[in-house]
């Protein structure tokens, strides 16, 4: 464990994760503990905190620290905190994240990284994986590298959010009408570079990646396929069991996660907080 005036963090993995402790995330932070956990966010990635009973409002200006908040096009949100979405398994289905993918990367500005309250939990059940896009890039052989470097892929929101599952009500057909609209497939960069550290990541992932652009369909749907695969080595990942008011904060730009489905027909309820972040290079 690693402490400093700002708090202590303990490494969960060698590639991915640390828990913080010592720091009450309800509160305002001072200088010294907001550049504390970025710099712990760049070193881990994932950064975890237990006990935090949070509401929306103190969970929205946590994430407001580290950049403007996102508003989702699609799922609900806190009525008086609407940067707050609400992930409640009661109320709407949640099946797109039990699938490895990175939030929003429909965006021409994905998010920079994002901060998830537990609220209510299964009996068991319910865990979330990380995965370090840091790592899978570094565990890929020079000749992959060198051909993936350079190249562009595409990244749809209708992958996740299709409309057969989210256009069922006249409501809910506008409302994914409207974000489709808003949304048209872009590319990013498969392989990108974090604008702070500098370091170089894997960046596709199954839930919003459909093709590499400059490869034929059979070439870029081998590709992905090994990619996918590789970005998820269990070596590269580590799973967390959540506990009520625990709070995960995570770094969108070099990983993906996956929501394990494995405990309906109980509720699950979270609360999501999604900074803005840049275009990716």
């Amino acid at each position: 464990m690693y402490c400093k005036r700002a708090g202590c963090w303990r490494p969960l993995a060698t590639w991915i994760g640390a828990q913080i402790s010592g720091v009450d995330i309800s509160r305002p932070l001072d200088s010294g503990q907001r550049d504390a956990i970025e710099q712990a966010l760049l070193r881990y990635s994932v950064l975890f905190f237990r006990e935090q009973a949070i509401t929306p409002q103190q969970q929205a200006r946590f994430a407001a620290n580290f950049g403007d908040l996102h508003i989702h096009p699609i799922y609900p949100n806190v009525a008086e905190q609407p940067e707050v979405l609400i992930l409640d398994t009661a109320v709407i289905d949640v099946r797109d994240n039990a699938i490895w993918h990175t939030d929003v990367t429909f965006l021409p500005t994905p998010a920079l990284g994002a901060v998830l309250s537990a609220k209510l939990l299964p009996a068991f059940g319910g865990d979330t994986l990380w995965a370090s896009g840091i790592a899978a890039y570094d565990a890929l052989s020079q000749p992959l590298k060198s051909l993936l470097n350079g190249l562009t892929a595409t990244h749809d929101f209708t992958r996740s959010f299709p409309l057969e599952r989210f256009g069922n009500t006249a409501e809910d057909l506008a409302r994914w009408e409207e974000a489709r609209r808003r949304n048209p497939p872009l590319s990013h960069p498969v392989i990108r570079i974090h604008p702070v550290s500098g370091r170089k990541s894997l960046f596709v992932n199954k839930g919003f990646t459909s093709k590499i652009n400059e490869l034929e369909p059979a070439e870029s749907e081998a590709i992905l396929k090994l990619l996918f695969a590789h970005a998820t080595r269990p070596e590269f990942t580590l799973r967390w069991r959540w506990q009520e008011n625990d709070v995960a904060f995570w770094d969108n730009r070099v990983t993906q996660h996956y929501a394990v489905d494995d405990y309906r027909p109980q509720r699950r309820v979270m609360h999501r907080a999604t900074i803005v972040g840049d275009v990716p290079f």
